[in-house]
Order: C-alpha cells, then sequence, then structure tokens
C-alpha cells in the first residue's frame, strides 16, 4: 500500500498566522463566490472588511506584493 503525502504547508518552517488564516478565507470565499480577476478579487476584500498588511485598504499593488512576500 503507497502513503499518500499531502502536507498543505509542506514548504512552510512555521505555521500560518491567524493573519495568514483569515487572508486565506476570504481569498476562499470570495472565489467560492465566483469572483475571479484581480481587481474583484481586491474589491471584494475590501468589501468583507479584510484590510491589508499595512491596516489600510487592498489595492491590486498591495495585494500582488502581499502574495510575493507571503510565498518567498
Amino acid at each position: 500500500m503507497a502513503t499518500l503525502y499531502n502536507d498543505t504547508h509542506q514548504s512552510r518552517s512555521a505555521a500560518p498566522t491567524a493573519y495568514e488564516n483569515l487572508l486565506g478565507d476570504a481569498i476562499e470565499r470570495a472565489f467560492a463566490a465566483g469572483v475571479h480577476d484581480l481587481e474583484d478579487l481586491v474589491r471584494y476584500l475590501n468589501a468583507s472588511g479584510q484590510v491589508g498588511p499595512d491596516g489600510q485598504p487592498w489595492t491590486a499593488q498591495s495585494y500582488q506584493q502581499e502574495m510575493a512576500r507571503l510565498s518567498a
């Protein structure tokens, strides 16, 4: 019998923070609601109350920068 390996956070050195979990949940809800492009995603995050990392509303640029930071 083969052993299955599916560790969602296998490339992480630590567990996700509360901020990362909340942001991930908001993004998943947006996708479930049919949001598929960046501008609509940013609007969804702002409407849902999920603020950017600096406490300010999201912009396309701030979202892209934060995704790059989180994936580094």
